[in-house]
């Protein structure tokens, strides 16, 4: 039997998605501040979208009839009726001052010192080869061969700087940094340098037996130099970090309103977007060449895109908070204790979305409550089995955990074990690694480095 190649018409389904759904997937998980980011830079490049100031009740509408019923809802209204309080906002932008790197502050102390031309290239030089953490990394040596410098040189300019602001810099390791601080506290040769210097490990541990039989000093003399080592710096340049402070805008306001809540989706400082009159009016105009139609035709089009990937975005985000709001009522009423078990699929089925889709809302997107601010991930909880039958929030759970431990007697701190038998005191099924898990998520030390005396 011969083999031949001929032409086959196979018919199969296949999911495309169009440049509108990449879009509006691509905006629903922004966050608002990438959000905003996005929308300045579709204005820098798009021609035919433009940023009018109008009023909340108007922003971002394009003719979408969903968008006028969402509008004219009953619930919309009772928020924007006359018992609605405007709420005053804060640009906190304008509070955070021009941050000075760490570099720039160590060479402002260096030239307060008048140093030669040759002091002030190797200054420069440590100060540039310091990490994140204010530690020097690199060597003696390669310093001197960059500054063409004799190595005891070297030396007493980075002497000179560990004297600097902040107090432990320009150290090469942990060690130097504190004793470094030990000195500028004038406790040099006290037993704290003594520690320091040959027990830093012994600290890790909390082994004070091994200090107090390697110095032959007693127990509370131990406990005491470790507390002041505790108290010291030991990373020097954490105030210089080059982490900006982020304040959180949320996203959703939920607060009281006659007796029931309400949900407020938060506008401010979100640019109101429309299409460009002037440029329709090109288009309109028949006189108009034909390759600028063209143009302005697919800028028009992708600034509706837009447009519509926005209105799209804050009508889920208003959806999934007002699911959460319905399943979390507890919560919003009395706090973290009235917390219940939660998952995405409960908030899909609810709204008819995918999880996926509520899986993006959730992230990096924040509600102020009467509570505090919470990202709204923050109402997804796993659930922990009860005697009664019951199941309570792992978030309820962990708090309860970190109360346990708030109140314990620092000198006998309670054991992952002891922490576990007395939940399941509680009525509260959980087993001593879970307890471990859950103490590891809130940031909470075993019991062995939990002990104080």
């Amino acid at each position: 039997m011969a083999l031949e190649l001929r032409p086959v018409q196979i018919q199969t389904q296949t999911l495309v998605l169009t440049p509108q759904l990449q879009q509006a997937i691509k905006l629903l998980q922004l966050s608002r501040v990438e959000l905003v980011e996005t929308i300045q830079q579709e204005l820098v490049e798009n021609p035919a979208i433009e940023e009018v100031a109008e009023s909340p009740a108007e922003a971002n509408i394009h003719d979408p009839a969903e968008w006028h019923q969402y509008l004219d809802s009953d619930n919309y209204r009772k928020r924007a009726g006359s018992g609605f309080e405007a709420r005053e906002t804060v640009n906190f932008e304008s509070f955070t001052p021009a941050k000075t790197s760490l570099t720039e502050h160590l060479l402002w102390q260096l030239l307060m010192t008048s140093p030669s031309k040759e002091d002030e290239k190797i200054g420069c030089i440590i100060a540039g080869s310091l990490d994140g953490k204010g530690y020097l990394k690199t060597s003696i040596e390669d310093i001197a061969e960059m500054s063409a410098a004799e190595p005891h040189r070297v030396e007493q300019v980075l002497a000179l700087m560990q004297s600097f602001d902040p107090t432990g810099v320009c150290a090469r390791d942990l060690k130097e940094c504190l004793l470094i601080q030990a000195r500028s506290l004038g406790i040099a040769d006290s037993l704290v340098s003594a520690i320091i210097a040959d027990h830093l490990s012994d600290i890790e541990r909390m082994d004070y037996r091994a200090i107090r039989k390697a110095l032959k000093i007693n127990l509370e003399d131990a406990v005491a130099a470790v507390n002041v080592i505790k108290g010291l710096e030991p990373v020097p340049a954490r105030q210089f970090s080059g982490d900006r402070i982020q304040y959180i805008a949320p996203d959703v306001f939920v607060y009281r309103l006659e007796g029931d809540f309400v949900i407020e989706l938060n506008n401010s400082g979100m640019p109101r977007l429309r299409l460009s009159p002037y440029y329709k009016d090109i288009m309109a105009n028949a006189d108009s060449p034909v390759e600028t139609k063209d143009y302005l035709e697919k800028k028009m089009r992708s600034a509706e895109w837009l447009i519509k990937s926005i209105q799209e975005r804050e009508k889920t985000i208003y959806r999934v908070m007002e699911s959460i709001l319905k399943f979390q009522r507890g919560f919003f009423e009395n706090g973290t204790a009235h917390l219940k078990p939660m998952v995405l699929r409960d908030v899909a089925e609810d709204i008819n979305r995918a999880e996926s889709t509520i899986s993006r809302v959730t992230t990096n997107k924040y509600v102020q409550t009467a509570h505090g601010i919470f990202e709204l991930k923050y109402f997804f909880s796993s659930f922990v089995p009860c005697s009664n039958g019951q199941a309570m929030s792992s978030k309820v759970v962990q708090e309860k955990i970190r109360k346990i431990i708030a109140d314990e007697d620092p000198k006998k701190p309670y054991s992952d074990a002891k922490i576990a038998k007395m939940l399941n005191d509680s009525n509260i099924n959980i087993a001593r690694r879970t307890v471990a898990k859950y103490r590891e998520i809130l940031k909470i030390l075993p019991s062995s480095k939990r002990k104080r005396f």
